[in-house]
């Protein structure tokens, strides 16, 4: 198994969150454009798209070289990246890509539920190491995840079906990263009420 290394965390930020501060900047630049390609015009939507797709390969594969691993989630969203920007781009169709959130927001819902129905915290096993908890925080927290996860993915499709480029853009950009932040943020007296002292077996 590859050994875990530390880096520097305002890198591992820009790794992380570069390729989508890159995506909203382009779509905004470009969001009135048409691209002609090979004799067919593209959106700016799918420009930022087509830009968006390698970069996010280059920056997750940086992590992973330089932390000597990547979280599931990271490959899990890196995958449906690949697949359905790459849909939306040779398909010339925005759509696939605003679909991805909801799709990734399911998947993780559905994994963590059904490790709660086989008896295995599976977001223990990833985030132990970062939150040490008693069994019943963790069940506490993995059933708030999966409503987390499951508002999420309602209001994406509330939003990419109801309401302009520019405004799921701006809330797949900001509003989807405060809401994921503003609730581990919320967290904290669970964390406090069932935490464990890090170094404790």
């Amino acid at each position: 198994m590859a050994e875990k290394r530390k880096i520097n965390p305002w890198l591992k930020a820009a790794l992380e969150f570069g390729p989508l501060l890159v995506f909203f900047a382009v779509f905004t630049r470009m969001k009135d454009a048409q691209v002609m390609v090979g004799g067919t015009s593209y959106s700016g939507f799918v420009v930022a798209t087509a830009l968006f797709i390698p970069l996010m390969i280059v920056t997750t594969g940086l992590l992973w070289r330089l932390t000597g691993r990547l979280a599931p989630m990271q490959v899990a969203t890196l995958v449906l990246v690949v697949v359905f920007g790459g849909l939306s781009v040779w398909f010339n169709d925005p759509h696939f890509f605003k679909m991805k959130p909801t799709l990734i927001y399911l998947i993780f819902a559905g994994l963590l539920a059904v490790g709660l129905l086989r008896g295995k915290p599976w977001l223990q096993l990833v985030m132990d190491e970062t939150i040490p908890m008693r069994p019943e925080g963790w069940l506490i927290l993995t059933k708030r995840l999966i409503a987390l996860f499951l508002g999420l993915a309602v209001a994406n499709e509330l939003v990419w079906r109801t309401m302009s480029d520019q405004a799921w853009v701006n809330f797949k950009t900001f509003g989807l990263t405060i809401l994921m932040f503003g609730f581990f943020m919320a967290q904290g007296p669970l964390i406090t009420r069932y935490g464990l002292p890090k170094d404790k077996e």
